[in-house]
Parts: structure tokens; C-alpha cells; sequence
């Protein structure tokens, strides 16, 4: 009976499980509880398969945190040494380690700038290099800041350069390592994180000049770089981002998918903030002003940590002579109201012209009182006051006119205010003020900055940074460690300006070299010719460019050049006095093979960085060496792969050496980093239709004219390609375009003349 009683319920069980499927399928599931979907369900599952029970409550809870946190983390640290591991994307400090001889080196990076700008225009250092292993004997300073900092238009004669000289003079058993981490374009966003690296460096002390850029660089209110955001921890995070290998990785996604369409290939310089004007009155200035604030603060207090003492400068600008860059009307100003205005003020030029100043004044107060928030008005008022020797009521409207110009390059009264205070609260931690403005205006006529100590709007003539680096060094000597002041030469006092201009080699030469770079680099172009009284100042600059010109006689040079040879003598590793020899003899002298000599010695003093190899390069092609100049670029290119001049030198070299298809490479490289490189889409575009490869020639001359659309060479040469392809219209089309930038192109005319005969 048993048996048979197991046997039908074994057939029972079966039976029930069968019925129990088919209702599965043909009946509705029922509703899940709250809280239970298939999901949850799993990894309930999965946990009481680990624990071997259900898990609720705080436990289920930390379970969902991990896969939320801890696991997404695993992962990105996975992915970020994978990154590593095979070698994609670059360092992203500040300064880097470089190995010569068993021997440790610090040294700049040049890849640093990649982190704020896009690649083929991001900013860099000056090269640098100094031990790794810190002497018991050295006294240690990094310079903070952007152009003005690093010494624009000509590095060579800084203020820090200025500075060091001093030093040794006063201190001549102590080894002074003035160190200049600053890069143009940058603001405080970026000094931060440079500060952060100099910080592992043992340095003794940070000198911060700062404070121009803080609207036109990364994350300000006009830049064209990264945007700005009111919330600094959001920035910060962008910045670290940045600093990994994945996000290099999404960043170089983005930009290959056009992510960052808004942001220059090209640097133009100060030009590209053209279309980026802020008023004075923009609610974002305050946003600038709170992040400068933090950032200077960050920075005192890395200093603080590290036992680094700090010299914060206020930042002078060109009052007098720098008219703004740009101006704008005041909001809501209606259009009855701005006829009146420019009518008024047109009088006013009127009589200024004719040097009626007192009519021309009384114009320009009538056109203030309907609108007195443009920029240009403001600096006419001052201009005339000056003439009419009213030198108090001159200052007053020179200042309100930087304050509302609209091009903000120039620190305003809010910037040196918050740089004053923040010098003032951290006074306890080791900062230290230089009110560099005051002592500008001290050494200006009537205590207004102008052309005495500025070569345009912020950047320091020789004068202007001797007076910075006295200042600096006053106060160092007040801060030094009993160490170093016991090691003072008592018998020597304070280098006089033209000692110090001795010392760097600041001659003749010298000073035209800079005063051509500031007509050439900046007052011939925009914003600079949109200035009022531009023809005027530049006709001044010009001239007094030729006089200098006319001292540069053979003699004059021959001296400059024993004054370069005994300097080194002395100073055998400063690279900047030989640079600046090499120069002299290369363009100047016509020595090419002791300028090459020169190039050599500088490679070695500066081993890691492409401006050696690049340099010495030019020298060797002038001499006919052709391959040992290739082996100096393709090392340039190793070391900075956007280096777009080595580029391009190699392509003129494979091409002289019969290297055709290397060439075109090179130069296909030249304008990928630097796609205003005319130079480069000419001969790329001769070479491929020698070729026979036309197609890929006018596509070529096309690409570059996207680029550079008013480039008459490119047109005129794509229209001869194109006339002898048959495609007349276009050609025609192209010649038309020539004629139009420029109606006396003869070339040009002859080829248009010839295709309509031919028609008719």
C-alpha cells in the first residue's frame, strides 16, 4: 500500500506542477509589491547567496551605495592606469623631471598650456631647468603671473631678470634661482594650479605679479577659452579633470567631434577678444573679482603650508597713452538719444582737433551728461585736460576710461583693491605687499603712468620693470633668513637702471629689437588700430624705430657683440645672453657658423626643450647642413608635436632634398598646428600638382583659404590651377576675388584679361 500510495502522489506532484506552468502562461502576473522589481530581485538574490540570507534594511542599503560609488570608481581607476599604461595623453604638471648624466633636473613642461587651450595655440613657458636636489646655498624664487610676468615683448629683460642681477650683486656666495613659471593669457585660475607644483620644489619664496587677464583668460567673463562659471568648485573640477588621462581622452573626443566649435585654432593674439567686450557694469566682473579673490587666497595659502613666504605686486597699467580698446553706449540708451550724443561729440572732436581743448571739453561734459559710459569719451576729456596742463581732472578721466573699456585687458581699480586686501589679511602668513602702482606713479610726470614705463597697455619697458624688480628686492631683503643676510656684501649697494641694463646686455641693439616687436606684434594690429590718435602714435613709433635704426652702425653692432662675449664669460649658463648673441650674429653679423656655435652651447645648458633644436636647425639649414638640421627638428617635433615651424622647415628640407612625398607630409603637418600657415598650403599645393595630383592641390589651396579667406596668393595661384584644369568660371571667380582685396594685382588682371579674350 505504500508503494502504491507514493506512486500516485509522485503522479499528484507532477501533475500540479504541470497545471501550475500552464497558469503561469495563460493568467496575468501578479503585481509586483513596491519596491521589488526584477533588479532588486537579483541582487537580493545574489546577497542571500552570499550571506545565505535575505538582506535588508542598512545592509541592503550600503550594498547599493558600493555599486553606485566604489565600483564606478574601480572602474575609472582602471580605465585611467590602462590610459597610463599604454601611454596615451601627457603630463599635466606644471614642471617635470628630466634626467642628464645620472643627474636630476627640474624643467618646464611644455605641454602644461594643453590643459587650458586648445592644443594648437596653448601657451607655454619660458624654458627653465634647475636641480632637482636643492643646495644648502640656494635661495629659491618662482615668479607667478602671465605676460607681463615673463617679460613681453622681450623675455630677455624681465623684471625677475632684473631682479637676479641684483642678487648677485649683494649676495655673491649665494646662488640665487629666480625661476619664471609664468605664460601669456593666463589668470589666476591656471596661477593656482602652477603654484600648487612649485610648491613641491622647495621653493623659499613666491612672487605673484597677476591680475591683467583675469577677465580675457580660462573661465573669465570675455575669454574665448574655457567658459566661465560662478561656481569655482565647478571649475576646479574641470581643471582636474583635465589633469587625467580619461579626461584628456574625452577632451580630445570632444574636439574630434566638433565639441568646441567656439574655440580659436588660430591664436591672433590680443585680436581674438575683438568680439568679446564686457562692460564695466556686468554682473559677471563680480563673479571675476570673488574667483581672483579665492584664487590669490589659495595660493597664500599653498605658500603657508609649504613655509613659502609670498611678495604680492599690484599690477600697473598705461593710463595716459593707452586709449581704450574698445568702448560701448550705455543700456537702454534710446536711438534719439544716441543721435544728440554723437552729434555732440563729433562738435567736441571738432574743436579738439583745431586744439580748442576748452570748447572740445565743454562738448564732451555736454555728451556725458546723456551718456557718460563710453570708454573713448572719457579718455578725450583726460586728453584735453592734459593739454590745458589740468593734470589732477587728466588722471580722474584717464582712469574712468580704462574702468570702462570694453576690451578688458588691464587690471581695473577692483583688481589691485582685492590683491591690497588680500596682502593685508594674510599678512600673519608670510605675505608681503608691493604696491608696484604707487611706484609707478612716483616715476610718472604728474603721477599718471603712460609711455615713461609701458610699451603699450600693460607690458614694461626696461625702466618700468627695473622699478618693479627695486621694489621686489627692498622687500626681500627685508624678509630674508638670518642666512642669507649674513652673507651679505656690506661694500656693494643696489645696481643702478644702467648697471643693470649693462649686466643683460640692454644696448642699442636691444632696444630696437623690442621697440620693432611692440610696432609690429601690437600697434599694427587690432584691437590696437581701433585706438583713438593710432595713426598718430604709430607715426611716433616709427620714426623713432628708425633713429634706432640709423645707431646700428657696423661698429655700434661689433660692440654690442663684445659685450655679449665678455657677459657670457661671467655668466656661461645664462641662456638668454646667448640667444639674444646668436640673433646678433645670424641676422645681423652674418655669422652664421658662430651663431650655430652659440646654438650648440645653449642646447646644452637646455637639453629638454625644442627651442634649442629648433634654433640651432635654422642656423645649420643657412649653413647648407641639411641632415644634421633634420635630426634637430624631428627632435624638436619629438618634444613639442604641435611645434608647427618644425614642421614646416622639414618640409623645405625634404624638399630641397628631392623628398617629395616627405615633404607634402610635413607640410600637411605644418597647417593641421598651424592653420594660417600660408606658406606651408603653397608649397604642399605646387608639390601635389607637380604630382599630377591636382584635385588634392586645389582641394588644398581651398582648405586653406577656409582659413584664410582674404590670402591673395592662395586665391591667385588656386585661379591659375584652375584655368589650366579648363574650369574657367571659377577661375575667373577666384581672379575676381583678388582684384577686389587688391585692384592693382597686375598678375591677376593679365590672367583675367587672357581667359576673356579667349572666350570671345
Amino acid at each position: 500500500m505504500c508503494s502504491r500510495y507514493w506512486k500516485y502522489n509522485r503522479k499528484s506532484q507532477a501533475r500540479f506542477k504541470w497545471l501550475t506552468r500552464r497558469h503561469r502562461v495563460t493568467t496575468h502576473k501578479p503585481a509586483r509589491k513596491k519596491g521589488t522589481t526584477r533588479t532588486s530581485k537579483i541582487k537580493q538574490g545574489i546577497l542571500q547567496k552570499v550571506s545565505g540570507s535575505a538582506v535588508t534594511g542598512w545592509r541592503l542599503w550600503l550594498f547599493r551605495v558600493i555599486c553606485l560609488t566604489v565600483i564606478p570608481a574601480v572602474f575609472v581607476l582602471l580605465v585611467e592606469l590602462s590610459l597610463r599604461i599604454v601611454g596615451f595623453g601627457f603630463p599635466s604638471i606644471a614642471i617635470v623631471k628630466y634626467e642628464e648624466n645620472d643627474v636630476t633636473y627640474c624643467c618646464d613642461n611644455v605641454k602644461f598650456g594643453w590643459r587650458f587651450f586648445p592644443r594648437n595655440i596653448a601657451q607655454e613657458f619660458d624654458p627653465f631647468i634647475f636641480p632637482a636636489d636643492k643646495s644648502d646655498n640656494t635661495y629659491r624664487v618662482f615668479i607667478l603671473g602671465a605676460s607681463a610676468a615673463q617679460g613681453t615683448p622681450d623675455p630677455a629683460y624681465c623684471f625677475s631678470r632684473i631682479l637676479q642681477v641684483m642678487l648677485r650683486n649683494s649676495y655673491p656666495n649665494i646662488i640665487f634661482e629666480v625661476v619664471v613659471t609664468a605664460m601669456p593669457a593666463i589668470n589666476s585660475h591656471v596661477a593656482v594650479e602652477i603654484a600648487r607644483d612649485c610648491a613641491r620644489h622647495e621653493p623659499d619664496l613666491f612672487v605673484v605679479y597677476m591680475g591683467n587677464n583675469e577677465v580675457i583668460g580660462p573661465y573669465g567673463a570675455g575669454t574665448v577659452f574655457a567658459p566661465l562659471s560662478t561656481n569655482l568648485s565647478l571649475i576646479r573640477t574641470g581643471i582636474a579633470l583635465r589633469a587625467t588621462r580619461l579626461g584628456q581622452l574625452l577632451t580630445s573626443l570632444s574636439e574630434s567631434v566638433g565639441g568646441e566649435r567656439d574655440v580659436p585654432k588660430v591664436w591672433r593674439g590680443l585680436e581674438m577678444f575683438l568680439d568679446k567686450q564686457v562692460r564695466a557694469d556686468d554682473p559677471q566682473l563680480e563673479t571675476v573679482y570673488r574667483h581672483f579673490r579665492r584664487n590669490l587666497e589659495d595660493i597664500c595659502d599653498i605658500a603657508d603650508r609649504a613655509g613659502i613666504k609670498v611678495v604680492l605686486c599690484t599690477v600697473g597699467d598705461n593710463l595716459k597713452d593707452c586709449p581704450p580698446l574698445a568702448s560701448l553706449h550705455r543700456l537702454r540708451l534710446s536711438q534719439a538719444e544716441k543721435v544728440k550724443w554723437e552729434g555732440i561729440y563729433r562738435q567736441g572732436v571738432a574743436f579738439e582737433s583745431t586744439g580748442d581743448y576748452t570748447e572740445a571739453v565743454k562738448h564732451y561734459l555736454d555728451a556725458a551728461e546723456i551718456d557718460d559710459r563710453y570708454a573713448d569719451l572719457q579718455f578725450r576729456l583726460g586728453y584735453c585736460y592734459w593739454a590745458m596742463g589740468e593734470y589732477d581732472k587728466a588722471k580722474y578721466r584717464y582712469v574712468k576710461a580704462r574702468e570702462l573699456d570694453t576690451i578688458r585687458f588691464r587690471a581695473d581699480n577692483r583688481i589691485n583693491q582685492t590683491i591690497c586686501a588680500v596682502g593685508h589679511d594674510n599678512a600673519g602668513k608670510g605675505v608681503y605687499l608691493v604696491d608696484a602702482v604707487k611706484l609707478f606713479e612716483q616715476d610718472s610726470p604728474h603721477r599718471t603712468t603712460g609711455k615713461e614705463l609701458f610699451h603699450e597697455h600693460v607690458h614694461l619697458n626696461f625702466k618700468g620693470n627695473y622699478i618693479l624688480a627695486k621694489a621686489i628686492f627692498d622687500q626681500m631683503e627685508k624678509i630674508f633668513p638670518q642666512w642669507v643676510q649674513d652673507r651679505k656684501a656690506p661694500e656693494r649697494s643696489a645696481l643702478s637702471e644702467a648697471q643693470c641694463a649693462e649686466c643683460l646686455a640692454y644696448n642699442d641693439w636691444a632696444e630696437y629689437n623690442t621697440v620693432y616687436k611692440v610696432v609690429n606684434y601690437y600697434i599694427k594690429k587690432p584691437p590696437f588700430t581701433n585706438q583713438l590718435y593710432h595713426d598718430q602714435k604709430l607715426q611716433k613709433l616709427e620714426r623713432e624705430l628708425k633713429t634706432l635704426q640709423d645707431r646700428l652702425t657696423h661698429e655700434v653692432l661689433a660692440g654690442a657683440a663684445d659685450q655679449y662675449r665678455q657677459l657670457i664669460e661671467k655668466e656661461p649658463s645664462d641662456v638668454w645672453l646667448r640667444w639674444r648673441y646668436a640673433e646678433l650674429l645670424s641676422v645681423w653679423l652674418k655669422n652664421e657658423a658662430a651663431a650655430a656655435h652659440q646654438c650648440r652651447l645653449t642646447l646644452k645648458i637646455l637639453p629638454h626643450s625644442y627651442k634649442p633644436h629648433l634654433t640651432l636647425a635654422l642656423s645649420l639649414l643657412r649653413l647648407g647642413h641639411l641632415n644634421e638640421a633634420i635630426d634637430h627638428l624631428l627632435k624638436a617635433t619629438q618634444i613639442k608635436p604641435t611645434c608647427a615651424d618644425a614642421y614646416h622647415c622639414l618640409g623645405l628640407t625634404y624638399q630641397a632634398q628631392g623628398q617629395i612625398d616627405k615633404a607634402i607630409r610635413c607640410y600637411s603637418a605644418a597647417v593641421r598646428h598651424q592653420p594660417n600657415n600660408t606658406e606651408a598650403y603653397k608649397n604642399m599645393a605646387e608639390l601635389l600638382s607637380k604630382q599630377g595630383k591636382v584635385a588634392k592641390a586645389i582641394q588644398t589651396y581651398r582648405k586653406g583659404l577656409s582659413t584664410l579667406p582674404h590670402e591673395l596668393d592662395l586665391h591667385y595661384n588656386l585661379a591659375i590651377l584652375l584655368e589650366k584644369q579648363g574650369n574657367k568660371d571659377e577661375a575667373i571667380k577666384e581672379l575676381s576675388t583678388v582684384l577686389q582685396i587688391d585692384p592693382n594685382h597686375i598678375e591677376a588682371r593679365n590672367v583675367m584679361r587672357a581667359i576673356l579674350t579667349e572666350r570671345k
